[in-house]
């Protein structure tokens, strides 16, 4: 049996205007651990957002790659906020922490606040993230 290393994946997931960002940076003591998500890669250096949805296979692929890297770095907590609405997004975390014998926590981020998301993601679309969301 592989014993575990004192290093975690911290999953932040729900839908945009929830709250993930936000909590991810309180959850990481305010930039003490890294935060990652497909966001980053759409952000500027002087933080404007623009989407792609033809580079967001790179976005995904960026962000994974940055996980990786803390896990080798021998991070003790990494966070990784996105919508993760569907399960198999989730899973190239989970099997890098198998493969690397890190844990995983999945925190899901309800809107209670009303917040709203900031990457003018519309209603319409929302709600059909909203339709796929699962969880157990």
């Amino acid at each position: 049996m592989q014993q575990i290393k004192n290093q975690n994946i911290i999953l932040v997931r729900g839908l945009p205007g929830s709250g993930k960002s936000s909590l991810a940076k309180l959850l990481s003591e305010n930039g003490k651990y890294p935060v990652f998500s497909v966001d980053q890669y759409f952000t500027d250096s002087n933080g404007n957002y623009s989407f792609d949805h033809r580079q967001n296979h790179i976005a995904y692929d960026a962000c994974k790659k940055n996980v990786l890297a803390e896990i080798m770095n021998g991070t003790e907590k990494i966070f990784v906020d996105n919508t993760f609405t569907i399960d198999w997004e989730m899973e190239p975390y989970f099997k890098m922490a198998a493969e690397n014998n890190c844990l995983v926590y999945v925190f899901t981020v309800e809107n209670y606040h009303n917040g709203t998301n900031v990457h003018g993601i519309s209603d319409e679309q929302t709600r059909k993230m909203a339709e796929k969301y699962k969880f157990d």
